[in-house]
């Protein structure tokens, strides 16, 4: 059984082919610049194969029709026919309050993910479109959407309202909903196995670091808190995302002449560690190499990343209660050693003590880094969002 999962953003589509009888990835790749005059098609197999090609598509459904044409190419293709691919999920970014599961996509579904248009503008119009470009190229194939906020949706009242107006949650959705929940879920289940634990009692803190960051509280298996809110752009400061900030220097930001537009591209896509950093780029690997050399702000940057995540992990701990693992996941939590080890040192007061040898072995790979009397773990765990989605999809379609 073959299951395709497919990601489309704005401006790009990556897809990956499971194969499902043994959880092997058959090809992957993305295609790149859609809506520009280059849109470029990148292409991998696992045993090496790799091309780059541009190819002149209008939209998403060309995109994922030169995909298709790409994965059953005699050449380089992995299947003889798209009737192979029994199904294809779909990372869909925002389901809003009123879808908490993934759903087989029917036209309600559809209409669900049009509603939520305002609360995802970049993202659920392009999920939208790479779901019915899959409709149009392999009809009659099931297509599953998995939401990005659908894990989180177990937090409380307490946790995911804010404290303006009820009647802009009531009228208007405004609130806390989360995000990067496939990731959180997927190292939630790997981490419950790693430990030996059922996930219903697991109690674990996750924290998924890369260009986007985030972290959850996850209580008897469950999210009870999370750090990203009504959108992406709130919580631990992140690659050009500002995080946790006073909502008073939005608006002198606007006294000052910016336009809330203007305002909105500076705190997601110019600030974080791009913004205080002093470099051109808001990469950790380029931010540690100029701290390294010497240059004071990227420095700066770094120690306000590490202390915001070290500020969340605090309150969850308290949150979660008997709390099994501290947990590292996406890029700079599996590949950044100094990153790990700069928080791990500030957390000592819980009782966690960092072996040097352990945290270094474990660069994109999972284990533990803690020492073995520390009082808590410390669990390095590479995350799998498409995976997760392949094997959300199974389960939706075919273990009924």
């Amino acid at each position: 059984m073959k299951i395709l999962v497919v990601n489309a953003g704005s401006s790009s589509m990556k897809f990956t082919l499971f194969e499902m009888d043994n959880e092997a990835v058959l090809a992957k790749g993305v295609f790149e610049r859609l809506g520009s005059s280059n849109p470029n098609l990148v292409y991998k197999r696992p045993d090496g194969f790799q091309l780059s090609q541009e190819i002149p598509v209008a939209d998403h459904v060309g995109a994922f029709t030169e995909i298709c044409k790409k994965l059953v190419d005699p050449e380089c293709g992995v299947i003889k026919s798209l009737s192979e691919i029994g199904a294809v999920g779909h990372r869909v970014l925002h389901g809003g309050e009123e879808i908490t599961l993934p759903m087989q996509v029917n036209e309600e579904v559809k209409a669900i993910i049009r509603k939520c248009f305002p609360l995802g503008p970049l993202h659920n119009p392009a999920n939208l479109a790479g779901i019915e470009a899959c409709e149009k190229a392999i009809p009659g194939v099931p297509n599953v959407a998995v939401f990005d906020t659908q894990f989180h949706q177990t937090m409380p009242p307490e946790a995911y309202l804010y404290a303006i107006p009820y009647e802009y949650y009531k009228e208007y959705g405004i609130r806390k909903y989360g995000f990067h929940g496939t990731s959180h879920h997927y190292v939630t289940i790997a981490t419950a196995e790693f430990l030996g634990k059922k996930v219903e009692d697991t109690n674990i803190i996750t924290c998924h670091l890369g260009n986007g960051c985030s972290m959850a509280a996850i209580k008897n298996g469950k999210v009870v808190d999370t750090t990203m809110g009504l959108t992406p752009l709130e919580g631990l400061m992140m690659g050009t995302r500002s995080g946790d900030m006073d909502p008073a220097a939005v608006i002198r930001m606007i006294e000052l002449g910016a336009s809330p537009r203007e305002v909105d591209n500076i705190l997601n896509k110019k600030s974080g560690l791009f913004g205080v950093g002093g470099i051109n780029t808001g990469d950790m690997r380029d931010m540690e190499a100029a701290a390294e050399a010497g240059n004071e702000r990227a420095a700066l940057a770094i120690k306000m990343f590490v202390r915001r995540i070290v500020k969340y992990i605090g309150s969850y701990f308290l949150m979660v209660g008997n709390t099994d693992a501290i947990v590292f996941t996406g890029g700079i939590g599996e590949f950044s050693v100094n990153t790990r080890e700069k928080i791990l040192e500030q957390l000592a007061p819980l009782g966690i003590k960092l072996d040097a040898d352990a945290n270094a072995a474990c660069f994109g790979k999972k284990g533990i880094i803690s020492t073995a009397d520390s009082a808590l773990k410390a669990i390095v765990m590479p995350t799998d969002e498409e995976k997760m989605i392949a094997l959300t999809t199974k389960k939706i379609v075919f273990d009924k």
